[in-house]
């Protein structure tokens, strides 16, 4: 038992989450943005918000960037920035969702001098990974009809495939597209991306750098989210995650707030696939909007509940599951997985941190840090970051 802690405790301590800048700014529905006090003005407030995630969990060392609401005049500064608090910065996000010009689309529209737009800010995006040093590009597009015969649908899978590839033809040295899927919003009759299928076989088309991102959040009831992760770890071609949470749709609540026994089980996958090994390039990110709880807790708190469902995954005993499966002993094999998933891993993840000289609660450790009152003191005035809505 001590060597299968010691292993597990390894392995939680290389693995990494990456953080999302956008959730340290001011978030709300579609109805309302609401406001908090100490919210960052500017993406280097971002990055300090960050580097207190990073403090206290010592496993998230990368932010992703989104443009434009990350938009700064000079990204090689801000990549300075960042590793002096101890960062990197990481996927860049684009945008092709928030312009008047992308009412009927962005990259699928029928009109060319929109898709044109649409293109050169992801090319642009591009030349922002080259300045960061980024590795990872990931897209989603909200690209899709309203109504039948909106629009010629597949002609729309044309346009799409032309504006990727241009897009991956731009790529250099080991960076990497990923492309993201949602089966439907804002689009409600024909999303153009709707499904992790339409976001393979584009990839595929495309080559080895080209991989699909599984968003936790977008699924219709009932997948089995599980299952797309094995399929495409087992092909290859599991490019990451955005992390987070749904009870009814595209909710961006916490990961694992709402299921979390399904994160243990995307997890074990991941774990049963070799998808925690630094050769699979898979990318733990969270994609989460926090509306009315504190931002920066709230973001440890995902951090920790990703890593507990990792340890629950790698606790399970791989081989007496395979025996049971080869016995066809449908209780027992269901037992192995239930008896990992029962286990409190929280002394185990206490004691890791406390090995790699971390506090062995991070909350409680961000609680009497003051770094919140300190925020909400000095960052008054000015507009605070947010996705707007």
């Amino acid at each position: 038992m001590t060597d299968v802690r010691e292993a597990v405790k390894a392995a939680l301590k290389a693995q990494t989450v990456e953080t999302p800048s956008w959730a340290y700014g001011d978030s709300g529905t579609r109805f309302k943005v609401f406001t908090q006090p100490g919210v960052p003005r500017t993406p280097r407030e971002k990055l300090d918000d960050a580097a207190k995630v990073q403090e206290f969990t010592g496993v998230a060392p990368t932010v992703a960037l989104h443009i434009p609401w990350d938009r700064v005049e000079d990204y090689a500064a801000l990549a300075a920035y960042a590793r002096e608090r101890g960062l990197r910065l990481g996927t860049v996000n684009s945008n092709t969702f928030q312009d008047d010009d992308y009412r009927l689309g962005s990259v699928c529209h029928p009109d060319a001098k929109v898709r044109r737009k649409a293109v050169d800010h992801l090319l642009a995006c591009v030349d922002v990974m080259d300045e960061t040093g980024s590795r990872d590009l990931k897209l989603w597009f909200a690209d899709g009809t309203n109504y039948p015969g909106q629009d010629d649908v597949r002609a729309r899978q044309d346009r799409l495939a032309d504006a990727l590839r241009e897009v991956y033809d731009r790529l250099g040295g080991e960076q990497r597209m990923l492309l993201e899927y949602k089966f439907f919003e804002p689009a409600f009759y024909a999303t153009d991306v709707p499904d992790w299928g339409t976001a393979y076989a584009h990839c595929l088309k495309l080559g080895p750098r080209a991989r699909v991102v599984v968003d936790t959040g977008h699924h219709a009831p009932g997948t089995n989210i599980e299952f797309i992760v094995a399929a495409l770890l087992r092909e290859g071609r599991l490019g990451g995650f955005d992390f987070n949470s749904r009870f009814y749709a595209d909710d961006d609540l916490m990961a694992g707030a709402a299921d979390p026994f399904q994160l243990f089980r995307i997890m074990y996958e991941v774990v049963r696939g070799g998808g925690l090994e630094p050769a699979a390039g898979v990318a733990f990110m969270l994609d989460q909007c926090h509306n009315v709880e504190a931002k920066i807790p709230a973001v440890i708190r995902s951090v920790m509940n990703v890593q507990e469902a990792t340890a629950k995954a790698l606790l399970v005993d791989r081989g007496a599951l395979a025996a049971a499966q080869r016995d066809g002993d449908v209780l027992g094999a269901n037992a192995v997985l239930m008896d990992a998933y029962a286990t409190d891993v929280r002394p185990l993840l206490a004691e890791a941190r406390e090995e790699c000289g971390l506090d062995p609660d991070p909350l409680a450790a961000y609680a009497r840090s003051g770094w919140a009152r300190r925020i909400a003191e000095e960052r008054v005035g000015g507009t605070p970051a947010g996705w707007g809505a």
